[in-house]
């Protein structure tokens, strides 16, 4: 062992120590790592990530990185950025976003983007099915979809989907045309039922999708009503209620959400009416709670209606 890296000298005694110890004298121990893949290639810190995973199941984990092979692109709701405020103390916020205006604080949100970037190009690399979507609420909403079909074994997939977020329908069209390099197949695309996602629906008709308008799907077919988002793939009353737990309202939303009826708006109107503060990014941030309650609830918790939208949704998916 004293002639291999230290990286891999590092990975191993850590690896072995807690795979023992993670279920004995350090299990439900928060464990503390500062940029634990530094001195691992990037196959190596995947392997590292994917061990982290495994290892959660009896610990906690924070861990700092600059590495994108150390962030799932699946899980930023995971990801926190830090960066020092302008009274000089450190601070930690979700909004991956943050301070990118400043070059300065531009570490983790580069790491963040390449991640992203990795994504996508693994999906083009092992064959998977990429269906762009609008943004990273919609991404969020879609993989809890897939996740209870398929622990149902309602749909299997002759291929793993992934969601990459062209973010925002305006962008649709250039994330579609660097997929699109893989095969020369125009990938499917799925955007919302309101104004901003007809405008650009009809735009990619009537040129990069004009010979294949039906792969531009619309959430309109399998929400039952016209004016939806991915939103509206979900219960009403379900999202309502983890809004209510998010908002903390004095007054419910959940009592005055109506079914059947495009959520979002209804959700600005009752948090204006009731003085709660949306802050940029909410629905992304509410999707991620929709999606940790769903999951943990399971496919039961909804009913069937539902679960046969979302099926022929993702059949659509995989076209004969």
């Amino acid at each position: 062992m004293e002639s291999r890296s230290t990286g891999l000298q590092w990975f191993l005694s850590f690896y072995l120590v807690f795979l023992v110890e993670s279920l004995g004298e350090h299990r439900d121990a928060i464990l503390l790592l500062d940029e634990p893949g530094l001195s691992l290639h990037p196959l190596a810190q995947r392997d590292l990530s994917a061990f982290f995973e495994n290892l959660a199941k009896t610990n906690q984990i924070i861990y700092t990185t600059h590495s994108p092979f150390l962030v799932d692109a699946d899980r930023l709701d995971r990801a926190r950025k830090v960066y020092v405020s302008e009274n000089g103390t450190t601070k930690a916020t979700p909004d991956l976003r943050y301070g990118d205006a400043d070059p300065r604080q531009a570490g983790a949100a580069y790491a963040v983007h390449s991640a992203l970037n990795l994504n996508v190009a693994e999906s083009l690399l092992l064959g998977c099915q990429p269906i762009i979507v609008e943004g990273p609420s919609d991404q969020h909403y879609l993989t809890t979809i897939k996740a209870l079909l398929i622990g149902a074994k309602k749909i299997a997939p002759p291929r793993e989907i992934v969601f990459p977020p062209a973010g925002g329908a305006k962008t649709a069209r250039i994330v579609a045309s660097i997929l699109t390099g893989r095969d020369e197949t125009l990938p499917i695309m799925l955007l919302d039922g309101d104004e901003s996602g007809n405008r650009i629906t009809r735009e990619l008709r009537s040129s990069l999708y004009g010979q294949a308008p039906h792969k531009i799907l619309c959430t309109d077919d399998y929400a039952g009503y016209p004016n939806s988002e991915v939103e509206d793939l979900f219960p009403n009353a379900f999202i309502a209620q983890v809004i209510d737990r998010w908002a903390r309202a004095e007054n419910s939303f959940a009592d005055v959400v109506v079914p059947d009826q495009p959520l979002v708006p209804q959700a600005e109107k009752w948090a204006k009416t009731n003085n709660v503060a949306l802050a940029l990014g909410w629905k992304a941030e509410v999707a991620k709670r929709v999606k940790e309650l769903a999951l943990k609830r399971g496919i039961g918790a909804f009913d069937s209606v539902y679960i046969e939208r979302w099926v022929k949704l993702f059949e659509a998916f995989f076209p004969s």
